[in-house]
């Protein structure tokens, strides 16, 4: 079964967006380097990216998946464009697509929480 389970959101100083999360709703985040940062709950977390190459131009929803090269097929097949094809980074892997509204969205199969 698919769920979200994450949203990450672009920003421009991630230490300024860490610490207004912290004092605002008393989330603690982790430092990924020097351009990220996320919550680690296991439930729906957030993540920081501060790395403008890296970044969407607006907040981009996760969907967990327990099969990701399915999930991909079933994206192409319902009609999405895939815009970051398959990679790995420390916790799983994802891809990105666009749904036909032009929404970017990212499924993921994470190493550490496994969808169900």
């Amino acid at each position: 079964m698919a769920r979200l389970n994450y949203v990450e959101l672009p920003v421009r100083d991630v230490g300024a967006a860490t610490a207004f999360y912290e004092a605002a709703f008393g989330w603690s985040m982790t430092a990924f380097g020097p351009t990220y940062a996320a919550t680690l709950t296991g439930d729906t977390d957030v993540g920081l990216q501060g790395d403008p190459a890296e970044a969407t131009r607006a907040p981009l929803p996760v969907i967990e998946v327990e099969d990701l090269e399915a999930a991909l097929a079933a994206v192409q097949g319902a009609g999405g464009t895939i815009v970051r094809p398959i990679f790995a980074f420390p916790g799983g892997r994802r891809f990105q697509f666009l749904d036909p509204s032009g929404n970017e969205v990212a499924a993921v199969k994470s190493d550490s929480h496994p969808a169900g």
